[in-house]
């Protein structure tokens, strides 16, 4: 997997480089990339990741190239997606939804709250808001993951559950990844309240770009639903990528305890995906 796009910009901001910083912040009806895709620009042009490709990343690339010239510290742009809609001064796109970028000029010398700001913490995507989900948010958060909660049931996906996840998504697990968007940094945890909804969670995760996925039951449970995958013709080494059962070996019984065995889990993975010039220099990326 390509190297998570907050490392590059930490490692661009360390060797003195300039940038620019494009994000969806916000989109509505069909877009090709949903809110929290990023992209990054060098002063020499080179790009590092997407919001969304065809015109609509054509144009930000230009605005990107504009901001690099004027050193605009910070500009946002409202786009409709829409070749219906030419004549409002829409792209010649067939989506028809509309989407906000925001574009940011980062100085490696100043990058002021930057590191704070900007997605530097890996997020944990946590499909089903029972016990475990419950148990696990708050300890996800204590060691820099940000949360995305995504359940199928109302009384379950809302703030009075789950009062400091960033995102929380009530929809279908047949549609559970329409309102969000992975990355290469993106922590899957498969927690649903049944095997049907692991299996439809599963099946779409395995597609989706991501660091981890894990999905709790037993040896039996998952093997049935890996049996099922394997005769839709997904690949035995697509399956071997999930952690399943979830969790460290630690005798984990409640949801708490089951909470802790995942988190360690996730932190196990993610530090060896940092390279070990990342963790050696990470603190003093900015000098005083």
């Amino acid at each position: 997997m390509s190297e998570p796009i907050s490392y590059i910009a930490r490692k661009y901001i360390e060797e003195g480089n300039d940038f620019v910083v494009a994000r969806v912040v916000s989109t509505s009806g069909s877009t090709p990339r949903h809110a929290g895709a990023v992209m990054l620009m060098r002063e020499d042009g080179f790009t590092v990741g997407t919001v969304g490709g065809g015109l609509l990343e054509h144009e930000t690339e230009k605005l990107c190239r504009q901001m690099l010239e004027t050193k605009e510290k910070h500009m946002t742009y409202d786009f409709m997606l829409d070749e219906k809609r030419k004549e409002d001064g829409a792209l010649e796109m067939g989506c028809g939804g509309d989407a906000t970028i925001q574009i940011d000029y980062i100085e490696a010398a100043n990058p002021g709250s930057f590191v704070e700001d900007f997605k530097v913490k890996s997020r944990a995507y946590i499909f089903g808001g029972g016990h475990v989900a419950k148990a696990l948010d708050p300890v996800l958060r204590h060691v820099d993951f940000d949360t995305c909660i995504i359940d199928d049931r109302e009384e379950y996906a809302n703030k009075e559950n789950f009062p400091e996840s960033e995102v929380i998504v009530c929809e279908d697990f047949d549609h559970a990844f329409d309102e969000v968007e992975t990355d290469e940094d993106s922590y899957i945890v498969i927690v649903t309240r049944g095997h049907k909804g692991d299996l439809q969670v599963l099946r779409q995760a395995l597609e989706k770009p991501h660091a981890y996925i894990g999905m709790i039951g037993s040896r039996n449970k998952n093997a049935l639903l890996y049996g099922k995958l394997r005769e839709e013709g997904v690949e035995e080494g697509k399956l071997k990528e999930v952690h399943a059962p979830i969790g460290l070996k630690i005798g984990s019984e409640t949801p708490e305890e089951i909470g802790v065995s995942i988190a360690a889990e996730m932190i196990q993975i993610r530090a060896e995906r940092i390279p070990a010039e990342k963790k050696t220099d990470a603190k003093p990326l900015i000098h005083g």
